[in-house]
């Protein structure tokens, strides 16, 4: 089973780079291979997918918000979600490394919370398969929240006025609940979807939205760059996990106790909104876009278990670098704001 999922994600990486070499053949035959790709990377026009059991609905989604920011679900209760994950940092928080209750630095990089309704896994590495149980594991973490739910409920009940928005929100089930307030936080995760950007007017036909440098950059990310071996699609990830050479003794999904602790491998991030989410990677070891990128062009480990479609003889000039971070960019809203959350329904 392990060599057949190894030959489908290999099958998997190497289809841009079919393409890729097939481009001659599509040209000739006058079809256009960037409008091809383009419209690989169009935005849906539908909200995430949500569960059977967790419709998404606006009263969810304003409950949700609200116990985002409510300091009560914290076992000292002087910590919330949004302790965290700020919505002006991309929902990240601007660190290297998450803090502790204590203050003192987590293992990993906070990551951002854009667009996650579209996930199928989530943490770096992959542990949580929904958003609701997602949403319970920093509450309970002694290192994070430190919440116990008991407490937690005792708190919300006594809140008349957050007791009325549950009724709204459940009226089946109106008291409030673990389960519910799980669903509730879930629902406003999954309401987060990024504004569009100049690349979007771009992938929809507004060829002005781009300048010249952009665009070569984006050359670059589907061809010599192979960046798109992992950042495919309108969120830019393949939801999968990679060993990208960072050096390191956490092995991120090899820790989860499958037996192969050696095993170095990390959920690649998407890279929308990516300006406001600095500094990069699991371990938030890189500071810059222009760190990134050197990362990949020959900064890496270059150990055997690293990922077989990363290019170990890529290099960039200095207009090259600067062309593929212009691109980058252009994925990011240019100004910062308060959070948008996508319609719901009526």
């Amino acid at each position: 089973m392990a060599c057949k999922h190894a030959r489908t994600i290999a099958i998997a990486a190497l289809l841009p780079l079919l393409l890729a070499s097939l481009a001659p053949q599509i040209a000739a035959q006058g079809l256009d291979v960037e409008a091809a790709w383009r419209e690989r990377f169009k935005r849906p026009s539908a909200p995430p997918p949500s569960p059977p059991d967790n419709p998404l609905t606006p009263a969810k989604v304003a409950l949700g918000a609200s116990l985002f920011a409510d300091t009560r679900l914290s076992g000292p209760g002087n910590r919330a979600c949004a302790s965290c994950h700020l919505p002006e940092r991309g929902f990240a928080d601007g660190r290297p490394r998450a803090r502790a209750l204590s203050g003192a630095p987590l293992v990993r990089n906070t990551p951002s919370l854009w667009n996650l309704g579209w996930s199928p896994h989530f943490f770096w590495d992959g542990r949580a398969p929904s958003l609701e149980a997602q949403a319970q594991m920093p509450i309970l973490e002694a290192r994070e929240m430190g919440g116990d739910w008991p407490t937690i409920l005792r708190r919300l009940e006594a809140d008349a006025g957050l007791a009325a928005q549950f009724q709204i929100a459940f009226p089946e089930e109106p008291a409030p609940s673990q389960a519910n307030v799980l669903k509730a936080l879930a629902s406003y995760v999954r309401s987060l979807v990024s504004l569009p950007t100049r690349f979007d007017r771009w992938v929809e036909g507004d060829a002005n939205a781009l300048r010249p440098a952009e665009v070569r950059g984006f050359r670059l990310f589907i061809g010599k760059g192979g960046c798109v071996l992992c950042h495919v699609g309108w969120r830019f990830t393949d939801d999968r996990f990679h060993d990208i050479g960072l050096p390191g003794r956490d092995a991120g999904r090899g820790g989860l106790g499958s037996g192969r602790a050696s095993f170095v491998a990390f959920k690649t991030p998407s890279l929308r909104e990516l300006v406001h989410t600095a500094p990069y990677m699991h371990d938030g070891s890189l500071p810059t876009l222009r760190a990134v990128i050197g990362h990949y062009a020959g900064g890496f480990v270059a150990r055997p278990a690293l990922a077989p479609h990363i290019d170990r003889k890529l290099r960039l000039t200095a207009g090259e670098r600067s062309d593929l971070e212009a691109f980058l960019r252009t994925l990011s809203s240019e100004k910062r704001g308060p959070a948008r959350a996508t319609r719901t329904g009526p």
